[in-house]
């Protein structure tokens, strides 16, 4: 019996008559961004980024930072993302979400492309991790409050054209030199200056000249 059972352990290690593989080590990429203001707080989210990856196991194949605002273009985020899409980072790991996304619908489309490359994606503060099906599930609520934000976006800008156009402003392009040139004409005709004419029309003395030439 004894023997038997020692059999059966040293079968547990093949799968299938062969040997078990080793789990994959993951790459990841770090990504940590802080605004002018907040600069002491750099090092703290990195050195607990990379504290995380070496408890799960994880290679930190590339670490980048920014110091910039919301709004600013995110260059190395984007050279992190150019990482996934070359295959070179099997998960990316971020301090908090909006370090990571500009808005809910930037995160969303970030996130999407990263679940499109195979590349996960784990936010330490909000201990969302989208290798899980937990975590999944949770991007489908940002899908959710992405298309939320877009419906405020349109109901305000809907909400604003009707003010404007209540208020009596014009909407639209402005119109250009061009569409003025027959009154353009019609008053140099009757003798007014070139540089009147562009006073009254609210147009440049350059384009009177060029219509009228």
């Amino acid at each position: 019996m004894a023997g038997k059972r020692l059999s059966g352990k040293a079968k547990s290690s093949n799968v299938f008559g062969q040997a078990r593989r080793p789990a994959k080590m993951l790459r990841a990429g770090l990504y940590a961004r802080v605004s002018t203001n907040d600069q002491q707080t750099l090092a703290m989210q990195n050195r607990a980024m990379r504290e995380y990856a070496i408890r799960r196991g994880w290679t930190v194949a590339l670490q980048v930072h920014e110091v910039n605002s919301g709004a600013a273009k995110r260059e190395d985020r984007e050279r992190l993302l150019e990482a996934a899409r070359r295959r070179e980072i099997d998960v990316v790991l971020v301090w908090r979400l909006d370090r990571w996304g500009r808005s809910v619908t930037d995160l969303l489309a970030t996130l999407q492309e990263l679940e499109h490359l195979g590349v996960g994606f784990v936010s330490l503060t909000e201990v969302l991790d989208l290798t899980t099906p937990a975590g999944r599930a949770m991007a489908g609520l940002l899908a959710i409050f992405a298309e939320f934000e877009r419906e405020i976006l349109r109901e305000r800008t809907r909400a604003g054209l009707a003010h404007a156009r209540e208020s009596g402003k014009r909407l639209g392009r402005p119109a250009t030199a061009a569409a003025h040139s027959a009154e353009i004409r019609k008053l140099r005709r009757a003798g007014v200056s070139k540089s009147e004419i562009a006073r009254r029309l609210q147009i440049g003395r350059t384009s009177v000249r060029r219509i009228l030439g």
